[in-house]
């Protein structure tokens, strides 16, 4: 008999208009109701898979240091932006395939890179007029302003200023968010003297944004996901710099678990190898 197995037990059989024979009995304003909240959420999942599908495809083409890659990502997000979708999520994916590429194309390309940049700071611009306590897009626009500093030298002053004053709002929103804490970390590794108390500092502030990144998912969707494999492949480079082989290398692979493809964790690893 259609719908029972050989034991006897009866298996429901699947109707396509069960799913919403829910809805006959009910008031017509409440069945739109119902029906319009739940398009909204299967809207709002596709758009958060989608965002998720844009972060991988970015860092996979930073990682590989694939420069054509993110000037095509650069080119078809900035296509959609101009098409008229000011979507918040979409101008950050934007700007931080824009931060991307600057920082492959600083050498070969200063000019596209330049102008990468500065279109980096404008996207983000818009982002914080609808949500100017947004840490994400603070923490990137610090990092797309410093990184134009090395660009445009008569400016370099004034941006490097509006640089620390966006990394330092981030910090006083959110001052246990792992990308805070790795930029911060980064620039007082980058700038401070060795052993000096700043130094010590930054490192203190790497150890926490690694913790932290321990705890949090590598492959996020609502929030960006970036920053784990940077972060474990930093804290390898200072263990290997202390000649620590076994912590640098065990972070550096840890590199490479959260991101299998990152040219810079397997040149890393070759080097702890060989040494």
């Amino acid at each position: 008999m259609a719908g029972e197995r050989a034991t006897g037990i009866r298996v429901p059989v699947y109707r396509p208009d069960a799913e919403w024979s829910m809805f006959r009995h009910l008031p017509v304003a409440l069945t739109l109701t119902m029906a319009m909240a739940l398009v909204l959420a299967m809207a709002a999942t596709c758009g958060a898979q989608e965002g998720g599908d844009l972060q991988a495809q970015i860092l996979y083409a930073s990682q590989t240091q694939d420069l054509n890659l993110l000037a095509d990502l650069v080119q078809s997000l900035s296509e959609r932006v101009k098409a008229g979708g000011a979507d918040p999520a979409l101008r950050y994916h934007l700007a931080h395939a824009e931060y991307r590429f600057a920082a492959l194309a600083a050498q070969r390309r200063p000019q596209a890179a330049e102008a990468a940049l500065g279109d980096c700071v404008d996207q983000l611009k818009g982002v914080l007029e609808q949500n100017a306590g947004s840490v994400e897009a603070l923490t990137l626009q610090s990092m797309c302003y410093d990184a134009l500093a090395d660009h445009a030298t008569i400016r370099a002053p004034l941006l490097r200023s509006r640089a620390a004053d966006r990394l330092a709002a981030a910090y006083k929103l959110a001052p246990r968010n792992p990308r805070v804490l790795l930029r911060m970390a980064e620039l007082g590794l980058e700038r401070a003297k060795p052993d000096s108390p700043d130094h010590r500092r930054a490192l203190a502030l790497l150890a926490q944004a690694v913790e932290i990144f321990e705890q949090t998912s590598a492959t996020g969707i609502d929030a960006p996901g970036w920053g784990h494999a940077e972060a474990y492949l930093a804290y390898g480079r200072q263990f290997l710099m202390q000649g620590d082989l076994v912590a640098a290398r065990n972070w550096t692979e840890r590199a490479l678990l959260a991101a299998p493809d990152y040219d810079a964790a397997r040149r890393q690893l070759t080097a702890i190898q060989t040494h």
